[in-house]
């Protein structure tokens, strides 16, 4: 009996071609346009006040994604070498994110730091952190409310428990 014959499927499971995927391409973007495409697309958080590195991902001339890179939020991870991915935010085209996040590591590496980090939503798989790269290093990072007596601050974002993931030098 002849050995059963692959089929042209990914490890996902995707049953397109190489070719029938989209051409993303890298573009530079402002701060201003990330925000103004997190506001319109993404689920749960809002625009950013400030960035170290803004960077787009675009299809046939379509922006189509967009991650935005700070300061950690978090003081006790501000070290001078650790920088977070703030927001990532697609209209889901095909690897767009995972895209998205081996650039922001690029460009903050070459601005000298040495570890990226980014936090997700129990319910958010993970699938693209883990194939740009990134370890799920904690499971019970962040959450609550950022009021504090004499500094009340709207809770319009999740107040759960967040997961931590990691991208080392």
């Amino acid at each position: 009996m002849p050995p059963a014959r692959c089929k042209d499927v990914s490890r996902d499971g995707d049953h397109r071609k190489r070719d029938d995927r989209p051409h993303l391409s890298l573009v530079p973007v402002s701060l201003k346009v990330a925000n103004a495409y997190v506001r319109e697309h993404h689920r749960h958080n809002r625009p950013v006040l400030a960035a170290i590195s803004v960077v787009g991902v675009e299809v046939d001339g379509r922006l189509c994604g967009v991650a935005i890179i700070g300061r950690p939020v978090a003081r006790m991870l501000e070290d001078g070498y650790t920088a977070e991915v703030r927001r990532v935010c697609t209209d889901g085209t095909y690897n767009a994110c995972s895209m998205l996040l081996r650039a922001a590591w690029r460009a903050v590496k070459a601005l000298g730091y040495r570890k990226l980090i980014t936090y997700t939503l129990p319910e958010e798989g993970g699938a693209s952190l883990r194939a740009a790269g990134f370890k799920l290093a904690k499971t019970d990072a962040g959450g609550g409310r950022w009021s504090r007596q004499g500094r009340p601050a709207p809770d319009d974002h999740p107040l759960g428990k967040k997961y931590r993931w990691e991208l080392p030098n």
